[in-house]
């Protein structure tokens, strides 16, 4: 395997600059695509995941699914794949560099980490919209979590890291559940934490439920620092109404969020286009002068404020 690091230049062409995070399966990096002239976000394989044979070729398989799935999606509200490589030099993933920030940093800039109702709606309809188009392409998730949504300074709502995006009918268990964190299980579906097969996209769903009463609630509905309890309660505990954190919201959007924490995927939504439109009487009105003034950066809403409106200097 090729030593990443700032300066190298993979394929050729796309030049390392900064590390932007790392997890379980690899690094992210910032880097340069010098044909284009244009920024882009560089995913390497973790170097360890390669030293065993067997750990070598579970670790390619999963890539290249990877590298074949996301490419494969072309939709506003998930990050563009741009070029892979998985050979015995390299294995990286070249994606589009998102200019925004995580709903993980949107949450810490929240003294209660709650959004109000339209914001919150504004984030899980574009959630909705982004999954369904991957869901109609046969894929899931995963992992969908704060630090994997991340939102454009225009309030674009973008999916990231498809690195455990799986075809349905290829799901496996030994290639998913290894390396899993705190940060993983605490908007993991049961299904996914019992590791049955078939998974399908309503194990996404769940986590959009997850999501979506963070947002409401100021705390996602299951809270541990040790992850068996934090998975038991997935498995078991009955979620907890928003309305336990002391805040209010319509009973049908409670009984939405209900739906989509349902133990049993059967129980949940059908598809994220029936989410989508639970959420359409929550969006925000349409207001055409919003863009004509400052806003703030990162607003979730205003895609729906301002469809297709000129982003304020």
């Amino acid at each position: 395997m090729k030593k990443v690091g700032p300066g190298v230049i993979l394929r050729g062409r796309h030049r390392l600059e900064h590390l932007l995070g790392q997890g379980s399966m690899g690094q992210v990096w910032r880097g340069r695509d010098l044909h284009l002239d244009r920024p882009v976000a560089v995913k390497t394989v973790a170097a360890d995941l390669l030293a065993l044979p067997d750990s070598r070729r579970r670790a390619l398989a999963r890539f290249e699914r990877e590298a074949k799935a996301a490419a494969r999606l072309d939709h506003p509200n998930v990050t563009a794949v741009y070029d892979a490589a998985v050979t015995d030099d390299v294995c990286c993933l070249v994606m589009q560099l998102v200019d925004g920030t995580t709903l993980e940093y949107l949450f810490d800039q929240q003294d209660d980490e709650r959004f109000d109702v339209p914001t919150a709606a504004a984030v899980a309809a574009q959630l909705c919209a982004g999954l369904s188009a991957a869901h109609a392409a046969g894929l899931v998730h995963r992992d969908l979590k704060p630090e994997n949504v991340m939102v454009r300074r225009d309030g674009i709502v973008k999916i990231l890291d498809f690195g455990l995006v799986k075809v349905l009918s290829e799901t496996d268990p030994s290639l998913t559940m290894t390396g899993e964190s705190l940060g993983n299980i605490v908007y993991a579906s049961p299904e996914l934490l019992a590791g049955n097969r078939p998974l399908d996209a309503r194990s996404d769903l769940y986590a959009v439920g997850c999501l979506l009463h963070h947002m409401l609630a100021g705390s996602p509905p299951f809270g541990s620092d040790r992850p068996a309890l934090l998975a038991t309660q997935h498995l078991t505990v009955a979620p907890p109404p928003i309305a336990d954190n002391g805040v209010d919201v319509d009973r049908p959007l409670q009984d939405l969020v209900s739906a989509l924490l349902a133990k049993r995927p059967e129980d949940r939504p059908a598809s994220a286009a029936e989410v989508y439109a639970s959420l359409s009487p929550y969006l925000p009105l349409p207001d055409p002068t919003r863009a004509i003034r400052r806003t703030p950066p990162e607003d979730p809403r205003r895609p729906f404020l301002v469809p297709q409106g000129p982003q304020p200097l």
